[in-house]
Parts: C-alpha cells; structure tokens; sequence
C-alpha cells in the first residue's frame, strides 16, 4: 500500500456514483429520460441498513429489527472489502460510503466474534469475520492504514473536495447537478413538507421512507470549502541538523537543482527555528526602528525610525554610514531597489522618498498621499503605497537616468479605496493578490489587475498591526492589536484559525505552519501554528520589536524595537 501515490486513492471530487464512467453514463441517460423531479440516484450513500450492513457483526440485534427478523442473504453481507468497493464501483443502486468506524481504534465489527449464524454463501462458505486486502496483517493494522489514509498528503490535499459534495456548496442545486450528485429529493432536508400531508397513513409512509432512504446532512457551506492547511513534509527532524547524505539521497548531488537545495535550506531553518540566537546589538536610532531592509549582499543595512532619519549601517564596520533626514516627520517603512542602487522609504509627512545609495542624495520625491504613508512594497517595477488617507496605491516607476538630472515618472495605475486608514499591506508571490490591514481590525483581500475587493472581513478588534501570504499565497495570516493571529483561506475568504497571543503581536515572519513573531513586550516568539501554541520564547528588546526582517534561506533574522535597539540574530544549530 503507497500511500504517496495519488493513483491510491479515489478521485475525492466525486461522488461514489460518478466514479465508474460506464454506469455514470447509463444513470445520465435515465436522469435526462427521466419527468420532473429529476435524480441520479434513487438509493443513498448513507442509510440506516448501509449503517448496519457494516456493523452486523457488533450490533446484530438491530440489523433483524430492521430486516424483519433475519440476516440479509450471505452473498449480500458485508464479507469482502474487495467485494463491497466493486458493488459501490459496479452496481445499479450500491452507492454507499464508507463509516466512521473504518477511521477509529476499534475493529470488533470487522470480526464475528459473538459466532452469529451469518449464513452460507452460494459457494459453501460461512460468512465468518470481514476478508481484509492483502495490504492488511489484521483488523487493528486495517485500521492503522486506513487511519494513515484519511491523514495522508492526497487526502490533506483533496478532502475539501468531497466535503463540498456531502455538506458543501456541491450538494444542492445546479452545482450539485454538474457534479453528478443529485439524490432522490426526499433524502433532502426540506423536499417534503411533512405538515401538508393530512392523511396520517400517507404521513407514516412517508416518514418511513426518509428514514430508510437515507437523509443528505444538512448543508453547512454554500461556498467552495478551503483546503487542508498542510505541514510540509519535513525530510529534516527539528532535532536534526545535517541533510540527507549522498548515499541516502534519491539523486546524486549535481542533479540536484539549486532551488532543491534552497527549499531544503528553508526547510532546515525553519524546522530549527527554536535555535535562534542574538548575535549583536546597536543603539543607532534615537525613537523607535520601523523599517529594515538590506543589501543584497548583506553588508549594508538600512533602517527608518520615528526619529525621521534614514540611516545606513555596516555590518563589517559596525558603523552608521550614513544618516538622512527628509522632513521632520517620523518615517514608517524603507526597502531597497533590486540592483541595490535606491533605498525608498515612506513617511509620516505623506510622501514617499528615493535615495540614491550610489550619489548619496535624495532622488525623487512621490507626493501621492493626504496623509501618514503606512507601508510600501515594491515587486516588478510596481510600487505599492498604503496610507491612513484610507487608499492603497499602484504605480509605475520609469525611472530617470542616473547620471542626468531626469527625475522618476510614477504613474498611478491603481488606487484601492478603504473606509478607514490602511495600516499593513503585502502581495502574493504572484503579485495578482493583495492584502490589507486596517486600523479597525478588516482585512481586505484585492484582485489586483482589476483593483476590486475579493474578500472583505472583520478580523481583528483594533489595529492590523501586520499581514503575510504563506508562501504558497493560499493563506494569509495577520497579527492584530487584540492578541489574536488570523488565518484566512485567501481563495473562499474563510477564516479557518484563530490563535489568541497574551499581548498583541506587532511583526512576524512564517512558512505556512511556524511563526516567528516580535511581541509587544520584546520578546520574539515561536508558534506552531496548526496547534494554536507558543513553542519557545526568546528574550529580545526593552519594548516591542517595531520591524523584522529575515533573509531569503531564513537562518538570519534582523529586529528593530521601540527601544532604539537593531538586533541581529542567527540561527546556530
């Protein structure tokens, strides 16, 4: 049994009935044949005799209530696991699924134990206990593996599908009409209006019949059902810290592509996140630090601060190199141009900076906002400015020729309108979706070719103090003054986690399962997300951590606090 196969598995996008191309066609033919109210399946996947076809063997007593005082036909009973997937494969009416019990500890209904007189099948032979697949040593292993199954990668990856045929928005209507996944319409809740019947006979038969036909749940989404959040699967343990030898390894090493080893190197990182310790320390800022970014190299790193200056710090020298000061207004964030020619930093007075690092003087001005810009990020020559003046911007930067007095041209391509001040902005990887945070606590989810708003919701109480895609852009995770982190499926905008923090969170960096976040206090702390805890706590700043800034392979992590302090940290494994 490989359970990393894909072909393992059914296809989870369909229902049971659908699964065989050749009786899905003679069912199509019927229901198109077929006078209003029209259904593909007159029997359901889930019946009180399906139920009790299963659990037989613990629980006879209610089997010969239902069949009237005897066991089904031996050839019908559940024998075969083999033989029960071909009739739910093959046959005209079988379409059941399987029950809870196939995914729990105890396997008493897979054996007769009790010795009931079951019957004999047309061969000779007594129905005995369940023939299991090869693939299975005994009933408790058959549970193991079906346990190992349902929480497979596949399945993590493609369960939302089947919940969007069973309790989801798949279930009724047209949707449920394109899947393949209509039923009779009294197994619905709601296809019969029970209290119209005024003939009590016809009530009772009625009753009857919906309780033996089987009852579709009730539909609990009305819209596609997010996907599994997924750990990565770790090739590395948190404890280890050596990669996989060459003997090991399924490739030889000059086969291995570089984005392999750089993923690897991530994984590696993050798995010994835990490890990170504070490296140095300066005092370069006389308010709190509120952006960093760095050479491309990792020999210069800028920093904006509330004092209003822009400075330049070498890591080799540990010297401020320089020190810019725009206005007297408090600058909010700062990132490089790639090239590493401009430094661009945003700020308090509503403008929006250019330094040239090459000729050490401001280059440009952008004057696009009425008040405090937030936060800018720059990705494929787009610049993208939020501002308290309630809008998120786009431009185009041409920029000018270095060594003429041509200024950049910024056309503005975009401008996202919010009710409130925008206090946090980021981008997927893709650049097609954008996220903001506003100082009321709503995340905004934005299609950014058309500039329309694909999700708004009201996540936080208070401030977004900060907002992140996963690096797969199918979840984005925000941090709020009201200590709680936020997760959102960014496809259906639901939000799928919530994790409450003792004090609010003020930055953070994750991989779409570990956090690392700067706290009010100035601590830096690791979450493991999926189980909504704090898993180390590094002491870090004498106030909150204001900016974080972490390298591309994720082992090297700078801070700026409200303390003044820049730390550096490094993982040490």
């Amino acid at each position: 049994l490989d359970l990393t196969k894909p072909e393992t598995f059914r296809d989870l996008s369909k229902p049971i009935g659908a699964l065989n191309k050749e009786r899905l066609d003679r069912l199509l033919t019927r229901y198109q044949e077929m006078p209003e109210p029209k259904f593909m399946y007159g029997s359901h996947y889930s019946s009180p005799g399906y139920v009790l076809f299963y659990l037989v063997r613990v629980a006879p007593e209610y089997m010969l209530c239902l069949q009237n005082g005897k066991f089904d036909h031996a050839d019908r009973m559940f024998n075969s696991l083999a033989e029960t997937w071909k009739n739910c494969l093959d046959g005209a009416t079988d379409f059941k699924e399987l029950i809870p019990e196939f995914y729990e500890n105890d396997s008493s209904f897979l054996v007769n134990s009790l010795k009931l007189d079951l019957g004999k099948k047309q061969g000779g032979k007594m129905v005995e206990d369940v023939e299991l697949p090869p693939w299975a040593s005994g009933p408790d292993d058959f549970l193991q593996k079906s346990q190992e199954a349902l929480e497979s990668q596949y399945v993590s990856e493609h369960l939302h599908e089947w919940i969007d045929l069973v309790f989801g928005y798949k279930q009724k209507g047209s949707e449920a009409v394109a899947a393949h996944n209509v039923f009779h319409p009294l197994t619905y809740e709601g296809g019969v209006d029970l209290n119209s019947i005024m003939d009590p006979n016809e009530k009772v038969a009625l009753l009857t019949q919906i309780l033996e036909f089987g009852q579709t749940p009730k539909q609990l989404f009305t819209i596609p059902h997010p996907r599994r959040i997924i750990p990565k699967l770790k090739t590395l343990s948190r404890t280890s810290s050596h990669s996989v030898s060459i003997t090991e390894s399924p490739v030889s090493p000059n086969e291995e592509s570089f984005e392999d080893l750089t993923e690897e190197s991530i994984t590696l990182a993050w798995n010994n996140i835990a490890k990170l310790k504070l490296d140095e320390q300066y005092k370069i800022h006389k308010e709190a630090i509120t952006g960093i970014a760095v050479t491309w190299n990792g020999s210069s790193v800028f920093t904006t601060s509330q004092d209003s200056t822009l400075k330049m710090f070498s890591k080799e020298s540990k010297t401020i190199q320089r020190s810019v000061s725009f206005s007297n207004m408090a600058l909010s964030s700062c990132l490089i141009l790639p090239g590493d020619t401009t430094v661009i930093s945003s700020s308090w007075d509503n403008h929006i900076y250019f330094y040239s690092i090459a000729f050490g003087r401001q280059q440009d001005i952008l004057m696009g906002h009425d008040d405090a810009v937030s936060k800018i990020c720059w990705r494929d020559g787009r610049l993208y400015s939020a501002s308290w003046d309630s809008t998120v911007k786009v431009w185009r930067c041409v920029p000018g020729e270095t060594l003429s007095n041509k200024k950049h041209h910024f056309d503005l391509l975009a401008e996202l309108e919010h009710d409130v001040s925008v206090n946090t902005i980021d981008l997927n990887a893709a650049n097609t979706i954008l996220a903001s945070g506003t100082k009321e606590g709503t995340i905004n989810v934005w299609d950014v070719p058309t500039a329309t708003v694909l999700h708004q919701l009201p996540c936080h109480s208070g401030t977004v103090f900060d907002a992140a895609f996963s690096p797969d852009s199918r979840h984005l995770l925000s941090a709020g003054e009201d200590c709680c982190f936020k997760v959102i499926d960014v496809q259906t905008g639901m939000l799928i986690s919530s994790v409450m923090a003792d004090e609010p969170q003020r930055c953070f960096k994750w991989d779409g399962n570990t956090i690392l976040s700067g706290s009010q206090s100035g601590e830096l702390l690791i979450w493991d997300l999926l189980g909504g805890k704090v898993i180390e706590r590094i002491k870090g700043h004498t106030g909150a951590v204001m900016s974080m800034w972490m390298n591309e392979q994720c082992n090297s992590v700078i801070t700026g606090g409200e303390d003044k302090q820049l730390m550096f940290w490094k993982l040490q494994y």
